[in-house]
This record gives structure tokens, C-alpha cells and sequence, in this order.
């Protein structure tokens, strides 16, 4: 008996008129390279941890997983000792005085779906969110799906891929309610200074709009805080009554710092006046997060112990972000670098980095990201339009350098060599 592939019902335009997830045509890719003895696949696609969990939190996972208190429901909002342990854990990054409670925190089944209830508080269809290109595709699909406009605030790699506050005023209209940013960021590695996110706030605050900042790779970079807007003492925003729960909405995803992806949990710090509104999008979207990695984490001195193997993590990816810089073949351009991700221009002229990955992950073994799965296709004609084309924009790829170890890197670059034979 034969099945019919044609549906007989109309799908969603929003889901039409949305990319497919890039990750799973990447793969693809890589499963049409043969490997060789001693050739294997070197993946550097996904931003995934290159490393299994700590031992301690695998025996907690463990212990929680097992227990018959982790089958049921908990509160929509989050496990209540996790936000109040998390709320203190918090403090460990943005400093002693950051004025954060377990009030403002909502634990969520990852950061993505952080972003995507945010934004359903926030938005209507129709509405507009600034988001820096390249942009983290899911929130772009994110944004789609809801019939919400993404309005791409453009960066340079002359500039590091970093945006500019003047630009993105220029964007603002009456149907704009938020800019979302993410720092480190995803997909260049481009770190964002204090500085930089506190121009940001204030330029929402102006503008009586939400400053969205996803912080999934905050724990990897050498300087902390990553910014002071929740230090009570914060001198950066114009108005002296000003509150972070006003206007920004920090998001977190655990999977990166704590290298389990696979448990799903992100959070949410906002006003807990918004936390009321977000009760109602994550009990349609998710009831609640999974409850064993939650219990896991609950235990504040669990995360104390946590917070050195998240140091260790953070210290090994800096030096391999050094090794991958110091390795990569002549011709090769970063443009940016931190977190988990470099952004790099291969040499080759008239080769776009669509073709390019798609070439090196089938003949050489080698699977990294385009450029292209980070905007739009027409995003070019936009560029020359306000003045900001540059040569070989179609060029870049992500590397995710966190994905492999240093060997791996070393042979990912070796590999890179042997590019000439087949695209000079």
C-alpha cells in the first residue's frame, strides 16, 4: 500500500515563509564525506560543549533523574530553590551588589525558548525587533514564525562585526519593541564591552523600548562583569532613577556553561512584573522545564563547586581560540573571535562560503557554517542601499571552535592547507 506525499490542508505561511533549520543541512553535508583511516569528519558546525559535564553534576543528574519527586510538574516559573540558588550564583558573575532575586528569574526548556516566550510578551505581528546581522538564526526564525519583522541592523568587519548604537537609531520607528543583541555573540564571537550594551540600554531606554540581551556564552570571556547594568551603582545610564527591570531582559542558557545541552534549560531575569505575563506564554509553550536538572542545580553549594570547572572550561577554550588563531593557513581572515565561534573569510574569490562548506565538508572532511545561514539572501542589495557593502562579505564561515579539542583544531587547519588543490 502506497503512501501519498501531498498534504490536503494548507500549511502556515509564517512556517513557509521560514528558513529550515540550518544545522540539519549542514549535516547532511557531512554525511556525504567518506571518511579515510585517520580522516575522520572534523566537525566545527554546532555550537555544542566539546566535553561531557563534571563528574559531581553527572552524579546529581543521576540521583534527580531517578527520583519519583522529578516526574511530576513544578511551577511554570522554575524549581523555586534553583531561582533563588541561581539568583545568588549570579551574583559570582556581575558582582556581589548586582541587585538580582529570585523573583526576577524564570527557568525555561532552553534559551531558545527563552527568547521566543520573551517575545511573545513583547510583540504583535506586524511589530519590529532590531536584530545585529549576521544574526543567530533562531531568533530570526523565532521572530518569523510570530509574523514579527526582523530588522537587520548591519555590522562591518572592519569593526569587528560589533553595531553601532547611531545606526541602530535610525531604525527605530513607532513599530519597534525591542533590540535584541548577543554577547558573546553567535555566529561571530564578537564580545560586546560594558560600554557598548550600556549604549544600547540607554538607547532603548529613550526609546521607551526592551533591550533583549542573550548571554549564553557570558561565562567565557576573561573579564567580568560583562556589564554593570545590575549593580545599583551603575553610572553608565543617563537617568539616576533608572532600574534594569525596566527595560532589559537578560537571557541565559545553561547547556553551554554547564555542558548539558541536552537537559534543556535556559533562563530569564526580568522585571517580575513581566514574569506575570511570561507565566502565560510558558504554560502554553512548556508547562514547565524538565525537573531533574533543575533539582540537580538547586543545591547552591553544587554550583559554588560548579563555578571552578566552568573557569577550567573557559580558560582551556581561550587557549584554543589561540591555537586555532596561530594555525589557521596564510590568506585565512578572522574577523572576530570569543565564546564559542570564530569568524573567518576564506581566500577564495568567486567562491561563496555556501559552496565553499558545502565542498569542504563532502571532499575534505571539514563541517563548519556559512555566512549565508546567518542573513537574508537579499540582505546584500540592502547593504549597498545604506552604504555598508564590503568585498567578500559571502565569504565568511563560523568556526565553532569549542566543539573540538586541540588536536582537532590543529587538524581542522592542516586540513584548511589542502584547500588550495581544491578550490585555487
Amino acid at each position: 500500500m502506497s503512501i501519498s506525499s501531498g498534504l490536503a490542508f494548507r500549511l502556515s505561511r509564517s512556517v513557509l515563509s521560514t528558513i529550515p533549520p540550518p544545522i540539519p543541512r549542514a549535516k547532511a553535508w557531512g554525511s556525504a564525506y567518506i571518511p579515510l583511516p585517520g580522516r575522520p569528519l572534523l566537525d566545527m558546525s554546532q555550537g555544542v560543549p566539546g566535553s561531557p559535564p563534571p563528574e559531581i553534576l553527572l552524579q546529581a543528574l543521576a540521583k534527580t533523574s531517578s527520583s519519583p519527586l522529578s516526574s511530576g510538574y513544578c511551577h511554570v516559573l522554575g524549581e523555586p530553590k534553583l531561582r533563588s540558588a541561581f539568583a545568588q550564583e549570579m551574583k559570582t558573575v556581575y558582582g556581589q551588589n548586582a541587585d538580582i532575586t529570585a523573583e526576577d528569574i524564570a527557568i525555561t526548556s532552553g534559551c531558545n525558548m527563552a527568547f521566543i516566550a520573551t517575545v511573545m510578551c513583547l510583540a504583535d505581528a506586524g511589530d519590529e525587533v532590531v536584530l545585529p546581522v549576521p544574526w543567530y538564526f533562531n531568533h530570526h526564525m523565532s521572530l518569523n514564525l510570530l509574523s514579527i519583522k526582523s530588522v537587520p541592523l548591519y555590522t562591518r568587519s572592519d569593526n569587528g562585526f560589533l553595531p553601532s548604537p547611531v545606526e541602530c537609531e535610525k531604525l527605530i520607528t513607532s513599530k519597534t519593541k525591542a533590540i535584541a543583541l548577543v554577547t558573546p555573540n553567535n555566529p561571530t564571537g564578537a564580545i560586546y564591552s560594558p560600554a557598548l550594551i550600556a549604549e544600547f540600554t540607554e538607547l532603548a531606554r529613550q526609546n521607551n523600548i526592551v533591550l533583549i540581551v542573550d548571554e549564553t556564552y557570558r561565562d567565557f570571556v576573561e573579564d567580568y562583569p560583562p556589564h554593570n547594568l545590575f549593580s545599583p551603582t551603575q553610572s553608565e545610564i543617563r537617568d539616576p532613577s533608572w532600574s534594569w527591570r525596566s527595560n532589559f531582559i537578560h537571557l541565559f542558557s545553561f547547556s553551554k556553561s554547564y555542558a548539558f545541552p541536552g537537559h534543556r534549560l535556559g533562563l530569564v531575569a526580568a522585571s517580575p512584573e513581566l514574569l506575570q505575563h511570561l507565566t502565560t506564554t510558558l504554560d502554553c509553550l512548556q508547562i514547565c522545564a524538565p525537573r531533574p536538572p533543575q533539582l540537580a542545580l538547586a543545591d547552591s553549594s553544587l554550583l559554588s563547586e560548579l563555578r571552578a570547572s566552568i573557569l577550567e572550561s573557559a580558560k582551556a577554550l581561550e587557549s584554543r581560540h589561540e591555537i586555532f588563531r596561530r594555525s589557521l593557513p596564510p590568506g585565512w581572515a578572522i574577523g572576530s573571535q570569543g565564546g564559542y565561534f570564530a569568524f573567518v573569510k576564506h581566500p577564495f574569490q568567486h567562491v561563496t562560503s555556501l559552496e565553499f562548506c558545502q565542498r569542504l565538508a563532502q571532499e575534505l572532511g571539514v563541517l563548519v557554517l556559512p555566512a549565508q545561514f546567518f542573513w537574508h539572501e537579499q540582505d546584500e542589495l540592502q547593504r549597498r542601499a545604506f552604504g555598508l557593502s564590503e568585498d567578500g562579505w559571502d565569504r565568511w564561515i563560523r568556526f565553532s571552535v569549542a566543539n573540538v579539542d586541540d588536536e582537532k583544531v590543529l587538524e581542522v587547519c592542516d586540513r584548511l592547507r589542502e584547500c588550495q588543490a581544491h578550490f585555487g
